[in-house]
């Protein structure tokens, strides 16, 4: 019998069985994206295309408490964190949570402590067995739980690989792009966060949840005519819009309806306030 090809994880070195697109031990990606030109696949850490040489992906500011302290500075996005964070561990249904269970990010979930688990030593879960959206939106959750909390190193140490994680999505979705979009700003990166964001509208110029993270992140950019324009747009489609019957403005499973109207809000308050 042949033995399963392996190759070694790229942040841990644990041997990993080549088919995974995870790392068992550490939970890091252990391929990156196909290549956006000849859709070649990428190995994690890959810039650069090695069948056309095409960009893989831009490159992406390091994360740091200082840069985590840019993020932040506008005060609208840490309000958009933390209802993301509470619409998370309130909605319905048995959507991932943030690993430890119970919503809380730091409960013990099995193991010795300080042992190698797949999230680190505070969880049992196995990103290696998810799809790229469910291990995903299971890093998402623990990075926005931690922010919540105000663990700077913990996000710190989970947000490269929720971004690794949405870059193995084949087809991000709306709220996949929000999502990711958010995780962006989150690290300091408004360029790719308002890329994100737009690459979204391209499809859907009336989103709502990609509309607002846009203007933040061209808050964070310091472009606030930009800004502006996007929340005007989201001001002015928002009854029209809210209606639309979107899985991501529902209350169910994956949904933000009690976002929604704080996003308005802080729309019309930016657009009322005369800033920057």
């Amino acid at each position: 019998m042949t033995p399963a090809a392996e190759l070694a994880c790229p942040r841990c070195q644990h041997p990993e069985n080549a088919a995974a697109n995870f790392c068992s031990r550490c939970g890091g990606a252990l391929r990156g994206p196909p290549c956006p030109a000849c859709d070649a696949p990428s190995e994690a850490g890959d810039r650069f295309c090695t069948q056309c040489g095409a960009a893989v992906r831009a490159q992406r500011a390091p994360f740091s408490a200082s840069s985590n302290r840019v993020a932040v500075a506008a005060g609208v996005l840490v309000t958009l964190l933390l209802v993301v964070v509470i619409v998370v561990r309130t909605a319905g249904g048995g959507g991932a949570s943030a690993p430890g269970g119970q919503g809380s990010p730091s409960a013990p979930a099995g193991g010795a402590p300080g042992s190698p688990t797949p999230l680190g030593p505070t969880s049992a879960v196995d990103l290696g067995s998810m799809t790229a959206r469910e291990a995903a939106t299971l890093l998402f959750n623990r990075v926005m739980s931690n922010v919540e909390a105000g663990n700077v190193a913990e996000a710190a140490q989970f947000l490269p690989m929720a971004i690794a994680a949405y870059d193995l999505i084949p087809a991000l979705s709306l709220d996949d792009r929000f999502h990711l979009s958010l995780l962006h700003a989150q690290a300091g990166d408004g360029a790719s966060a308002l890329s994100v964001a737009e690459a979204g509208l391209a499809v859907r110029p009336t989103h709502l949840l990609c509309l607002a993270v846009a203007a933040e992140a061209a808050i964070l950019l310091g472009d606030d005519e930009k800004a502006r324009a996007h929340y005007q747009t989201l001001v002015d489609v928002y009854e029209e819009e809210s209606r639309a019957g979107l899985v991501e403005y529902g209350t169910g499973e994956g949904g933000h309806a009690n976002l929604l109207p704080v996003l308005r809000g802080e729309a019309a308050e930016y657009l009322a306030s005369g800033r920057p």
